[in-house]
């Protein structure tokens, strides 16, 4: 009977995982599509410096349930945006998934018209494979193209958590890597489905408003 069981908490379990990891695709795309759109507006002669500022406060006004939306949490969206939007192991598959079906098309064009801004779709990418969290850490401590991304799909092919992925960044894994010539085991560029650690994320659980199951210690 306690095998029973210990498969219905099983079940459970993997459910609940697929829940999250599908939350945190969500966010991801969210928090690049609002860079890009913040980006944007910065570019040409709508938006100044002081417009984010006044964003965030109107999100805090309006809708003081959503969490990560001040001026610092906008402006890190933004440079999540600018650090990949022109890298080739993102570009591509984003430009492929403009193309997949014409009913995704037809939403997104409905979007499109909407807010007067063309939504792009990076949920197929590998960046949507971790959380927000390891994304910070890699994006506001990797200085090159080319450690960002051996460190986001090192942290995917081994399960790292936000804590294992400061660990191997502060002992230089990446330069002894390059340095000792050492050529990348294929695994590195194949993507790892099992998120037990990955998506432990209190953003995830600030973004659905819901209670945070997890301490910030256990990241």
């Amino acid at each position: 009977m306690d095998k029973q069981f210990t498969d219905i908490i099983l079940l459970i379990q993997q459910s609940r995982n697929k829940a999250i990891k599908a939350v945190n695709v969500e966010l991801i795309n969210l928090y690049w599509n609002i860079g890009a759109y913040i980006k944007q507006k910065l570019s040409g002669t709508e938006w100044g410096d002081k417009t984010v500022d006044e964003l965030a406060k109107f999100i805090q006004k309006n809708n003081p349930e959503l969490k990560g939306f001040n001026k610092r949490g906008l402006y890190r969206m933004i440079q999540f945006y600018e650090t990949y939007a022109s890298v080739e192991f993102v570009s591509p598959v984003r430009t492929q998934l403009q193309n997949t079906d014409i009913q995704s098309d037809k939403m997104v064009s409905t979007v499109r018209t909407e807010f007067h801004f063309e939504l792009q779709d990076i949920r197929k990418t590998i960046l949507t494979q971790l959380s927000w969290t390891h994304h910070r850490t890699i994006f506001s401590r990797c200085k090159t193209e080319e450690e960002r991304e051996f460190y986001i799909r090192l942290s995917i092919n081994e399960n790292y958590s936000v804590r294992e992925l400061e660990r191997q960044i502060n002992s230089s894994v990446f330069e002894r890597t390059m340095m000792s010539n050492v050529k990348l085991p294929e695994a590195l560029k194949e993507i790892n489905a099992n998120i037990t650690n990955a998506f432990k994320d209190s953003y995830i659980f600030d973004f659905l408003n819901l209670p945070e199951p997890f301490n910030e210690s256990d990241l």
